[in-house]
Parts: C-alpha cells; structure tokens; sequence
C-alpha cells in the first residue's frame, strides 16, 4: 500500500505540475553550449515561456510529456517514499535502544532515491524529448521526432483512460467505502441502520477514526477493479463513435 499511495500522491502533484517541467526544460536547454548573446532567447523567463509556448504550440503544449511524466512519478515515487516507509515501518531507523538514528534515515533515504531514480531514468529520458519538442520558430534544443502514438490510434484513448482511471478512484474510493460500509452495516427491526445514519456520517465517522488512510482502504482492489471497467468504457465509447463516423459519413 505504501508504494501504491507514494506513486498516486506523485501522480496528482504531476497533473499541475508537468507545465513547469516543460517550461524548465525548454529554458534549460535554451543557448546550449552557446556564448551569450549569440542565440536568440525565444524564452526570456518564466511567464514569458508559458506565453510563449501556449502561444505558439498551443495550450496543450504544456503538458506534453505527460503519460512518460506520470510513469515516472509513479514509479520513482513509488519506489523512493513507498521503500523508506517500509523500512520506517519495520524500526530500521532506530537504534537497538529505540532511538531514532539520523544516519540510518540519511541512509535509507539515500538508498531509496538512488534506486527510484535509476528505475525511472529511462522514462525520465522520453519525457525530456518530448518535452522539448516544438515548432521551428521557438524550437531549443536536438528536436527529436518521438511520437508516441500514432493519430486516431486505440492507443491514444487507452493512454487517456489510464490516466483518468486514476483520478476516478482517487476521487470515488471514500465514497466507495461509505457505501460498502452503509450496505453492510447491522440494522434494527425497522430496516434502520445501526452505525451510521448516512454518507455523511459514514465518511465523517471514518476519517475521526480510522483516519485519512481509512477512507482509501482497498484503493489497490479498487483501482484494478475500476481502472480497467474505465479504461475499457472509454476505449470501446471512442472505437464505436469512430466506426459510427466512418460509415455514416
């Protein structure tokens, strides 16, 4: 659970923070191995990069490099804070005497990231290049000509219904238990519930108890339950409305 937690957290952060990423990388690899001076700054700073590239690129644009970002995240975020919970969890940080030792956390959070980051370097290496690239007129850097997925591909709206099978279990898992919860619950003569009188209560009595944890529980369970009745609800939608317009036409 803590490596599937740690890598969803990453994966949320990365939605609003990928624009960043691509504004970083295209500033980054701006005037390379180029005194000053003798290039022209297509981006003169921050603001004026996002500006620039939704202006040229299109809005778009500034999450290119998604689906490699959030792979990433996940899996090197997974790894690094789901490994160092666990040996956490285990006491591996602490002495015999049950002191919290500073080097021992240094250490294995040293270890963690190390391993994270060199999982995750190959996908770190595809989401630069499409990160970087753009159109001719504000282009920086080697222009690599990746294409993920060729246009009208299946794979497109496979791609697209991973990403958002994500945001639906994180957005529906307390509800999820609530209900599961609501539905199970013992009830009196009269058909009343015994433990909690609605969805509310049950969401508010869970999150005062159990925590915030509480309300994910069987989130894994979830995902790749909901995850795929998800991605294959959207992947069939778009294949049907694509033969609907092909042979209507």
């Amino acid at each position: 659970m803590d490596f599937l937690m740690s890598g969803l957290a990453a994966c949320g952060a990365c939605l609003f923070t990928n624009p960043l990423e691509v504004v970083k990388t295209r500033m980054q690899l701006q005037g390379e191995l180029q005194s000053p001076g003798t290039y022209k700054r297509h981006y003169r700073n921050v603001f004026h990069a996002f500006i620039t590239i939704g202006k040229v690129d299109g809005l778009a644009a500034l999450q290119k490099g998604l689906a490699p970002a959030l792979l990433y995240q996940f899996l090197m975020n997974g790894i690094r804070l789901g490994t160092y919970g666990l040996a956490e969890a285990g006491g591996y940080l602490h002495t015999a005497e049950g002191a919290h030792s500073p080097i021992r956390s240094a250490a294995a959070g040293a270890l963690a990231g190390v391993t994270g980051a060199y999982l995750g370097s190959p996908i770190y290496m595809v989401k630069t290049h499409l990160q970087a690239q753009a159109a001719s007129e504000i282009a920086v850097g080697h222009q690599y000509k990746h294409q993920v997925f060729p246009p009208q591909s299946w794979k497109v709206a496979l791609a697209a219904a991973m990403v958002s099978g994500i945001a639906v279990v994180l957005a529906m898992t307390p509800f999820d238990v609530a209900s599961t919860r609501l539905y199970n619950q013992p009830t009196d003569s009269q058909g009343k519930g015994l433990m909690y009188r609605g969805i509310l209560d049950a969401l508010l009595q869970t999150a005062r108890t159990e925590g915030i944890f509480g309300m994910y529980k069987g989130i894994g369970a979830s995902y790749f339950r909901l995850g795929p009745h998800t991605i294959l609800s959207l992947f069939f939608w778009d294949q049907l409305r694509t033969l609907y317009y092909t042979y209507t036409k």
